[in-house]
């Protein structure tokens, strides 16, 4: 059980690495699948290359602590993600689904990225604060163009089911 400041932080510096191991996983099946949606695989794939510094900033706040990833935990939600993809790959309405959960991943990753800075002071990590910022922005970012194109990304598929039925 954690129980100092430093241990519930370096837990959730491995929780955070796993977190955006899964969203790479994701992501990548996603992103192969857009392509009636450009815009959205554009951004998406824009998003990949972040989660990719994300995890490099991650694996450098545990080598300051002298600490590395879980290799179990990564292993874990890689797989997680693969299975969430697929499980939406499946729907006629799989770019809603997507957006939908793509909405509420991006708000999860910002609270853990919060929670983390948070504990940057009394786990004695002020070092990783401006590593875990640019992270935190990141996500920020992404969480506002997901909600920001929803209705965009919905009548997108509208339009598709309309002319395919037609």
């Amino acid at each position: 059980m954690a129980s100092t400041a430093r241990e519930i932080f370096v837990t959730g510096l491995r929780n955070a690495h796993a977190m955006e191991t899964q969203s790479r996983e994701l992501m990548e099946r996603q992103s192969e699948r857009l392509t009636d949606y450009p815009e959205v695989q554009a951004r998406m794939r824009t998003h990949l290359q972040e989660t990719e510094g994300q995890l490099n900033r991650l694996d450098q706040c545990l080598s300051s602590l002298g600490e590395s990833a879980s290799t179990i935990k990564d292993t874990a939600q890689s797989f997680m993600g693969n299975m969430m993809a697929m499980a939406h790959a499946v729907a006629n309405d799989e770019i809603l689904k997507n957006t939908f959960a793509n909405n509420a991943w991006e708000n999860f990753e910002i609270a853990a990225y919060k929670s983390l800075l948070t504990l940057c002071g009394p786990a004695g990590a002020d070092g990783a604060r401006t590593l875990l910022e640019q992270s935190l922005k990141e996500e920020e970012a992404m969480a506002a163009w997901v909600d920001q194109n929803v209705a965009k990304v919905t009548l997108a598929y509208l339009n598709k089911q309309q002319r395919a039925a037609a």
